[in-house]
């Protein structure tokens, strides 16, 4: 079964859809589908470059996110209480439908 993925770019005026298999990576699909999420520490919750604002709706259907994702979303620009990591999200069907916008800004923690 494949999964539908709804990304909305930093102006709000593109949505790029691409469809995905159950057990994708988020930050990888987003990667492969050319969005601008640099995923510095390749997933290792080093960095917060892959930093993407879920949508409200959809917010509450993700798996909750750790203490260290919360530490290093605290030093992501542009942060908002509906903010995540995309190296931390696992795609599954009931995440048919997912919209994240790609925020205005990021920074490289590791060029710091």
């Amino acid at each position: 079964m494949s999964i539908r993925i709804h990304f909305i770019s930093p102006d709000g005026e593109t949505t790029q859809s691409v469809e995905v298999a159950d057990g994708d990576n988020l930050l990888e699909v987003a990667q492969a589908a050319g969005q601008p999420l640099e995923g510095t520490c390749e997933g290792q919750m080093a960095c917060s470059t892959c930093h993407v604002i879920v949508a409200k709706d959809w917010f509450e259907k993700l798996k909750a996110a750790s203490e260290d994702e919360e530490d290093m979303l605290d030093l992501a620009s542009g942060a908002r209480r509906t903010s995540r990591l995309a190296c931390q999200i696992d795609l599954s069907a009931e995440l048919d439908g997912l919209t994240v916008h790609i925020p205005a800004e990021s920074r490289n923690m590791q060029g710091i």
